[in-house]
């Protein structure tokens, strides 16, 4: 087919995404406790099988740092429950492989559409915690010491690395930090990352150093973990696990490919992107690999050195497999200091400096659901932070709209109220009847944010009213909240012998009032008007027929 064409671009793209991939799957698969071939199957299962039924046609997929921080914390808690790792693999293997089947399920249910609606500040504060996140797990590895398991105890403890520094390890980090940052202003050519991978790989073989390295890399093909299904039984233990990583690949996915179309000016297809990732996940789970994502700056690679199709992913993925088949035992030798450096980077690199920069010029609002969802993304759980960022965002919305409906709608109920004058002259009302008139103009929707302001006005009616016009001409939208809100209104006014005539009702909100009978059984269509001068003679009339005015 003409989408899998090879073409030089693709070549370039695949190749030099894999050369970049590499130092990084290995350090990731170290981060994650399940070793630097890990990293290695991960990254190529997913470079293979989520460019290959994925939806975005640049992506380059493979272990990314907030998965590996999710998967760092599953296969550390697993291993304290199991007692060791040998015992908890195919447990970790399980939930790894039930979060690609959900991010299946997710796409088949369209849940990729919904990428969308996550607001920038909840985004901001959770990549910028991730960043956060990285940076401080390699702190011991950059001193030359073995890292506890959670970021609260690296922070109790940080003092114990600090009081015996491995000078070279941290000398092999600072080099590796050093190179990344000023070789792409000598040439970029060479994917900087890379070149910190090799240099500080050959210092210590020609300057005797005393520092960790990755160790044991297998050859050859992984092996399937088949036992892995042997697990079920640890289903209640990894469920809400498998759904913090299938939800964190989810978005961590969907935002690179938003990246992608923005760059490639082309439209990813994010259901199909949500169920490539799955396949890829799980086939990574198969073969003993850690979980990922689609990667940001592994296809800006990629796009940048001339990849178009999904034939550049698969190539990426294919130059890890031959590194695997052929490369594992020089890989074996790299220091871990010198991946740590490189880790340090990346998580530089994810902290969003320009919403941090922008803190104090945003809304007091925005800045504060930052903040909160990076501390509880550092100190609590990621989809707990992603989840409360939503839901105060949400809240604060409605807040906003509501606020901003009240302050838009105008209204003459009150005798005295500024727009009592001025709208009556708009609408044109007869002046022998605006004391027998009430008009109130909603301005935007009527929802559950701003019933409570509409329910008072009702109760602020003047004795004298004998007609209440609600203009709703601007009115798009009535949720179940508005609705009743509305009823209630209604029946009160009713009460009070008010009568209520509807201008400009709009086909959402009608129908929701037909849904309940609201139309006709307490409004009846011959109150409800769609143009304002033939609304003002019918309550004229009204008025006449039942006394209330003598003209």
């Amino acid at each position: 087919m003409k989408r899998f064409s090879l073409s030089r671009g693709d070549i370039f793209g695949g190749v030099t995404a894999g050369i970049v991939a590499l130092p990084l799957a290995l350090a990731f698969g170290v981060q994650s406790g399940l070793g630097a071939a890990a990293g290695l199957y991960g990254a190529m299962a997913l470079g293979i099988f989520a460019a290959l039924f994925g939806g975005t046609n640049t992506q380059i997929s493979g272990p990314t740092g907030p998965m590996t921080v999710v998967a760092a914390t599953v296969i550390a808690s697993l291993i304290a429950i199991k007692g060791d790792l040998a015992t908890a693999m195919p447990a970790i293997l399980l939930c790894f492989f039930l979060a690609g089947l959900m991010q299946i399920g997710m796409g088949l249910l369209g849940v990729g559409r919904y990428i969308r609606y996550i607001p920038y500040p909840v985004v901001s504060g959770f990549m910028t915690g991730i960043g956060v996140i990285i940076i401080i797990l390699q702190i011991f590895p950059t001193l030359g010491h073995t890292s506890p398991g959670t970021i609260i105890d690296i922070v109790l403890n940080v003092g114990t690395p600090l009081q015996d520094i491995n000078w070279h390890a941290l000398l092999l980090a600072i080099i590796a930090i050093i190179a990344i940052y000023t070789f792409p202003k000598i040439t970029k050519v060479v994917p900087s990352p890379l070149i910190a991978l090799i240099i500080g790989s050959l210092i210590p073989l020609f300057i005797p150093m005393d520092v960790r390295i990755i160790g044991d890399i297998p050859t050859g093909l992984p092996k399937l973990h088949l036992g892995l299904f042997a697990a079920i039984s640890d289903f209640p233990i990894i469920i809400l696990s498998a759904l913090t990583l299938a939800a964190l690949g989810a978005i961590d996915s969907l935002l690179t490919s938003v990246v992608a179309d923005n760059i490639t000016r082309t439209q990813h297809r994010s259901n199909k992107e949500l169920t490539g990732q799955g396949i890829g996940n799980m086939v990574a789970a198969i073969i003993g690999g850690i979980p990922g994502a689609g990667a940001t700056m592994r296809t800006m690679v990629n796009i940048r050195a001339g990849g178009k199709t999904k034939l550049s992913g698969i190539i990426h993925g294919l130059v890890l497999l031959f590194v695997l088949l052929g490369l594992g035992t020089l890989a074996s030798q790299i220091p871990l200091a010198v991946l740590s450096g490189i880790l340090i980077t990346v998580g530089i690199g994810i902290i969003d400096t320009r919403g941090i920069k922008h803190i104090r010029k945003v809304t007091t609002t925005d800045a504060v659901v930052m903040v909160i969802v990076l501390l509880l993304t550092v100190f609590v759980d990621l989809l707990q932070a992603v989840a409360a960022g939503l839901v105060i965002s949400s809240i604060l919305f409605m807040k906003r709209m509501g606020d901003l409906s009240e302050q838009q709608s105008e209204s003459t109920i009150d005798n005295n109220g500024k727009d009592y004058e001025a709208l009556h002259d708009e609408y044109g009302t007869p002046e022998n009847i605006r004391h027998l008139v009430s008009i109130k103009r909603i301005i935007g929707p009527l929802f559950f944010g701003n019933n409570e302001y509409f329910q008072k006005l009702s109760r602020l009616m003047p004795p004298e009213r004998k007609v209440l016009l609600i203009d709703m001409t601007e009115v798009p939208y009535i949720d179940q909240s508005g609705l009743y809100t509305l009823e209630e209104i209604i029946l009160f006014l009713e009460r009070q012998h008010i009568e209520v005539f509807l201008l400009g009702l709009q086909k959402q909100p009608r129908a929701m009032m037909s849904n309940i009978l609201l139309i006709p059984k307490l409004v009846d269509e011959s109150f409800i008007f769609q143009d304002r001068d033939t609304c003002l003679k019918a309550i004229q009339q009204f008025l006449l027929k039942n006394g209330s005015t003598n003209t």
